[in-house]
């Protein structure tokens, strides 16, 4: 036996190492297949074998897909990130020639610098 009955501390640490790998490997597994299932790029049967293959080995299933889709995760995330922030601003009323304005405005006022102002417009339009 690796651990003593009576070591309830190393037994505690153990137990709190399982869950962690096991919330660990939970996580992965959820973002690998809410992409899976995003992708438009990838045929059924294709989707069908990464899912077999994520099931049936599931470390190495998500491994595997996060070194050779992780470069097309990003930019897939990047790309819902964008599209969700322009229909948010669409449902709003944002205006990025209304944001301009305001930040015109702020930086007559010396409210912001002309850094801040450079950094704050990059970022409206964007």
């Amino acid at each position: 036996m690796l651990v003593s009955a009576e070591s309830t501390f190393v037994t505690f640490l153990a137990d709190a190492f399982a869950v962690f790998v096991f919330i660990l490997w939970f996580w992965l597994f959820i973002t690998t297949a809410s992409d899976l299932f995003r992708r438009s790029d990838v045929s059924g049967l294709g989707k069908v074998a990464w899912v077999i293959l994520l099931i049936v080995l599931p470390y190495i299933g998500i491994f595997a897909y996060i070194l050779t889709q992780g470069g097309g995760m990003a930019e897939r995330n990047r790309m819902q990130a964008r599209q969700a922030r322009d229909e948010l601003r669409q449902a709003v009323g944002f205006s990025v020639a209304d944001e301009l304005t305001k930040l015109e405005r702020l930086k007559s006022e010396n409210a912001i610098s002309d850094q801040e102002y450079a950094r704050l417009r990059a970022r409206v339009v964007q």
